[in-house]
């Protein structure tokens, strides 16, 4: 049966007269009947049998020609009309698999706006791909917020983190930037810039503290790191924008998430493996059986100054305060 342009399926009769050929079957029957009327009002005669003649051979041609158009209709149907359906369809099916690609390649699956607050939602989705992943690959600031993440999250990954190298200021001026527009006019840039040194520190600590979950974490320090931070998982990267304008007030940016299938994936790692591969990078490596004592050297040659017990346990502390406010507010538990 025929679809009208609403999707309404109708019957072929009822198409048919509402065609030129239905209106001819209609005349025809309405001939026969006059004939037919007419002839029962006169005497016999010849007159009476040229019309009762020509009412019978009326109604004969218009039931035939009634019953030729219905067969030639529904053949007509199924040779033109449905093969040009399903191509129709056909075309569209492609067209559709097409956008998907397209969509899947170059445009986000996930999309979460500039906050004053951590994202309940953002982190449950990210905590989801967190704890389904083998690889995490990390670039970022100082690695607090992946830290946190890793420690409350049972699964067990090889971890690759780029941080910033406290020793150049160019490294933290573009998140010294950030903050000093979220904080307005009364950020203090030099007391902005302690704290971000401070930040980097207890990152390191924290990385040390999640070791024990990790196969391994291959710490890389670079003294230029780019300002956006990127989470990389088997099947997807999260990028956080902090060099994006729109939000910029806001303490955490926009988000976005991309699939493994996307350009930005394939830009993303590829990037990792430069940075990787860099001479002038600082690298080491934290493992479960690092022990704290050469975990205070690594920290010493990156920051410049020893870290002494003391120094530690401050830091230490002052990770579990934050992943404890973090978690918090993320509503990710303790």
């Amino acid at each position: 049966m025929p679809a009208d342009a609403k999707g309404i399926r109708t019957h072929p009769i009822q198409d048919l007269f509402w065609t030129r050929t239905g209106l001819l079957l209609l005349v025809l029957l309405v001939v026969s009947g006059l004939s037919m009327w007419v002839s029962s009002e006169l005497d016999p005669g010849l007159a009476k049998n040229l019309l009762t003649a020509l009412g019978t051979g009326t109604l004969v041609s218009s039931v035939v020609g009634f019953g030729q158009t219905l067969i030639t209709a529904s053949a007509a149907q199924r040779a033109m009309v449905t093969p040009v359906i399903e191509e129709s369809r056909k075309a569209l099916r492609e067209l559709s698999a097409e956008y998907r690609s397209l969509n899947q390649e170059f445009f986000p699956t996930h999309v979460f706006e500039a906050s004053t607050e951590p994202d309940p939602a953002f982190n449950a989705l990210i905590m989801s791909d967190l704890r389904q992943t083998r690889q995490l690959w990390f670039r970022g600031f100082s690695g607090r917020y992946a830290a946190a993440r890793m420690l409350l999250s049972p699964a067990q990954w090889e971890v690759r983190a780029v941080l910033a190298d406290p020793r150049e200021r160019g490294a933290i001026s573009g998140r010294a930037r950030h903050l000093a527009r979220h904080q307005g006019a009364s950020a203090d840039y030099e007391e902005i810039q302690r704290t971000l040194h401070q930040e980097i520190r207890i990152g390191l600590v924290g990385l040390y503290l999640a070791r024990g979950r990790c196969a391994g974490i291959d710490v890389t320090v670079i003294a230029d790191p780019p300002l956006d931070r990127v989470e990389l998982f088997d099947d997807c990267v999260w990028i956080t924008l902090y060099s994006a304008v729109a939000g910029a007030p806001s303490l955490y940016p926009r988000t976005l998430r991309f699939s493994e299938g996307s350009f930005i994936y394939d830009m993303q790692r590829a990037e990792f493996a430069r940075v990787h591969a860099a001479r002038d990078a600082h690298r080491f490596t934290l493992t479960p059986d690092t022990s704290r004592a050469e975990f205070r050297e690594h920290v010493g040659a990156i920051t410049g100054s020893a870290l002494s017990d003391t120094e530690f346990a401050e830091l230490e502390a002052g990770f579990h305060r934050f992943r404890h406010e973090f978690s918090t507010k993320a509503e990710l538990g303790s």
